[in-house]
């Protein structure tokens, strides 16, 4: 597995405690990904909402997430709000999760 699948793994493992049933990742709160030869990533990613009460936990959990990984020799991550998360970001298997189809 590559490095950056193994990211995606980790981040699979990352939940919102808000919206239990769907990770992170499926639920479409990873805007961008980008892992480079080097071993530093890039990280750009959303909240559902900007007054999101547990924003310093995800943070925290993608950041430990990432580093988790082998081969991870930095990371950068930005937390943004643009475009504004919305349900349309769900992934396939994040509405299939959340009951959707």
């Amino acid at each position: 597995m590559s490095v950056e699948e193994q990211v995606i793994a980790e981040l699979k493992c990352v939940y919102d405690p808000e919206m239990p049933s769907v990770n992170i990742y499926d639920l479409g709160l990873i805007y961008k990904l980008e892992v480079k030869e080097d071993g530093s990533v890039l990280c750009e990613h959303s909240l559902t909402s900007m007054m999101c009460p547990f924003a310093e936990q995800i943070c925290k959990s993608i950041t430990d997430a990432i580093e988790s990984v082998e081969g991870v020799t930095s990371v950068e991550r930005n937390l943004i709000f643009d475009p504004p998360f919305s349900m349309d970001m769900v992934s396939e298997e994040g509405k299939m999760l959340m009951g959707w189809f």
